[in-house]
């Protein structure tokens, strides 16, 4: 069977709270009658999101009432390992943890490696080893492969490896390992569910309501909002299987393209080596 809706309530930490696409994931969250949990770095910042929860009633179904809406305001430069990250998560004690967060190219490649790498990697591993902890949602990036996707056109990858290589390749870097230590390292519990949700250029127009999930090409852009609807949506089935999932805006609506991933087991990491890593020296820090 096809996984289903999950209409329980759950408790989710969100980190990178002030980001563009977190605070359009903010409402589309509460409307579903989960409480949030929102980790901003700036106090200044607290405003708009209460501004993005005021837009819940707008998502919300018959019935449903709006979750509650906490702001915890602390730096993911202060979560310098596990121990840190575990704190945080001892603090609010959430069953399901979002990563939405990112230097944003502010700070150098010093900050790029401490937020997008490691502070990340050590959420997943306090995640990992928090058995009330049931799903990681990660937000990467399309371009975050080390080898060529065998769909991928040869334009595609020729953009790819400029982006990586010469445009971005910091970036491309810290997101990369963040990437592999989640699916070496997710393997570890059987009940836990990771997700790694990967849009392509992102786009601040507004939402199409319409993409490609799954499996798409190497380039292309999607929306912030079409990135915000499509992570709920993957958070909130029941039975959803741990893996990539590429997204681009497409023709497909995007409950039938959630749909359709999940009932055919679409995973984008598919040519992509993971074996290597299993053991090594490489994913420490």
């Amino acid at each position: 069977m096809p996984p289903t809706s999950t209409p329980t309530t759950h408790r989710i930490l969100l980190l990178g709270g002030h980001g563009k696409v977190s605070l359009l994931m903010t409402p589309k969250i509460l409307a579903r009658s989960w409480s949030l949990i929102s980790m901003i770095r700036n106090p200044d910042h607290t405003q708009d999101v209460l501004a993005a929860a005021e837009k819940a009633e707008a998502y919300k179904s018959a019935g449903n009432q709006t979750g509650s809406l906490e702001v915890l305001v602390k730096s993911l430069e202060d979560v310098r390992s596990v121990g840190d990250a575990r704190g945080v998560l001892e603090g609010v004690r959430p069953d399901w943890v979002v990563w939405c967060a990112g230097a944003g190219g502010k700070g150098g490649k010093q900050r790029t490696y401490a937020i997008d790498q490691n502070a990340c990697i050590y959420f997943m591993r306090a995640c990992l080893s928090t058995p009330s902890i049931t799903k990681f949602l990660l937000v990467s990036a399309l371009i975050c492969r080390r080898s060529r996707a065998p769909w991928w056109s040869d334009d595609d990858w020729k953009y790819v490896q400029k982006v990586n290589e010469e445009i971005l390749p910091d970036y491309y870097q810290a997101k990369l390992k963040a990437d592999q230590a989640l699916v070496v390292e997710g393997r570890e519990r059987s009940d836990w569910t990771w997700i790694c949700l990967r849009p392509g250029t992102l786009s601040d127009e507004g939402e199409k309501g319409r993409v490609v999930l799954g499996k798409t090409g190497g380039q292309g852009k999607v929306t912030r909002g079409d990135v915000a609807e499509v992570a709920v949506r993957l958070l909130g089935v029941e039975g959803v299987r741990s893996g990539y999932f590429d997204l681009l805006n497409g023709e497909v609506e995007v409950g039938e393209a959630v749909e359709r991933v999940l009932a055919q087991g679409v995973d984008a990491r598919d040519g992509e080596e993971f074996e290597d890593l299993v053991g090594s020296e490489f994913l420490k820090l």
